[in-house]
């Protein structure tokens, strides 16, 4: 059964030839016209047609060599064609157009994993969707008990160890968040909402959220407000900073944070705390990687700073990094655009 069925696929002898000579034949016919134009030059001008003929043999030896090695390549072709397309393929006793057949056969193969390439996209986009939908809803299903716990804290200001629950319930609520604008940020299809923004207020903001661990333990703050406005998305800059800051207090165990502006457009937030490696540098944005400070804390999941980058990268901004093992980091967050005109 399968040997039959390869043998449906394979063109007879007398169907090549034909479509050879089709595809061959403009060829063939702009010769002849040459010769033919050549001949009549010469019967005018009275020219002896020894010549001529001599032209004419050398001409159609040549152009009988060309379609030889042209058969041969061909040939190969259609071999080539067959061999991805053993099924399928009904020629039979068809009336044959003006296409290379070698050309037809490999454009029903194409047509055939196009389509199947397009069914294969749609069912991952659907499950990829499916999963966003399913991670999403989790996402948002455990912000209750985080907000359960919080309330009881606020309510019960005596319960042992409460400095420590407070701490982690902000690390769990950064975590939540973190896995929420990740999957937001993979939605490529969602449009920015570029405004002018007070970085003052996202700063305030952030810092408002992170209060507690700069009181409990005892990080001194510097910062005086900015004056100053970037064209940008608000809420993912508010995301930006706040992943910023956070890697700064998670590392501070002692020290200061500064946070102040460079150049009129480059917002820095700088820390005394461990500092990174300078071999750690490079990778330091990649997926995961967590470096010497991620593993001898455990605190770390390689996704911050990954959801930073992919963030100025998203809104056009430049994020730049300078640290040294046991002297703090400075992070560097480039407002600056090319100059253009804004119409409303």
């Amino acid at each position: 059964m399968l040997s039959a069925e390869m043998n449906r696929t394979q063109l007879p002898l007398k169907l090549r030839l034909k479509s050879f000579f089709i595809l061959m034949l403009p060829k063939f016919l702009l010769v002849l016209l040459i010769l033919g134009t050549f001949g009549l030059l010469f019967f005018l001008s009275r020219t002896p047609l020894d010549l001529y003929w001599y032209g004419v043999q050398l001409s159609l030896f040549f152009l009988f060599v060309s379609f030889f090695f042209e058969w041969l390549r061909y040939s190969k072709k259609i071999q080539r064609a067959e061999s991805i397309h053993k099924m399928g393929l009904e020629l039979g006793n068809s009336k044959l157009d003006r296409a290379d057949l070698s050309e037809r056969i490999y454009q029903k193969q194409y047509n055939i994993l196009a389509g199947e390439y397009l069914g294969y996209k749609q069912s991952e986009t659907e499950k990829s969707k499916e999963q966003m939908e399913y991670f999403s809803l989790w996402l948002h299903q455990i912000k209750t008990p985080i907000a359960a716990i919080s309330l009881i804290l606020q309510q019960n200001k005596e319960v042992s160890g409460q400095k420590q629950m407070e701490q982690e319930l902000l690390r769990l609520d950064d975590y939540t968040h973190m896995a929420l604008n990740y999957l937001k940020l993979e939605d490529v299809g969602k449009e920015l909402d570029l405004e002018w923004v007070s970085i003052d207020e996202i700063i305030k903001e952030t810092l408002k959220k992170y209060s507690i661990l700069f009181i409990y333990n005892k990080i001194q703050l510097i910062y005086q407000p900015l004056e100053k406005n970037f064209l940008t998305d608000r809420q993912w800059v508010q995301v930006l900073v706040e992943q910023i800051l956070s890697n700064s207090l998670k590392y501070t165990k002692t020290g200061k944070i500064s946070i102040f502006l460079e150049n009129g457009h480059t917002l820095v937030i700088e820390d005394t705390g461990a500092g990174i490696r300078q071999e750690d540098l490079p990778k330091i944005f990649e997926k995961g990687y967590t470096g010497l400070n991620g593993r001898l804390h455990e605190k770390s999941t390689g996704l911050g700073l990954f959801l930073s980058k992919k963030i100025c990268n998203r809104l056009g901004h430049g994020l730049h990094i300078e640290s040294e093992l046991g002297s703090g980091t400075k992070v560097y967050i480039d407002f600056k655009r090319p100059d253009f005109q804004l119409f409303d």
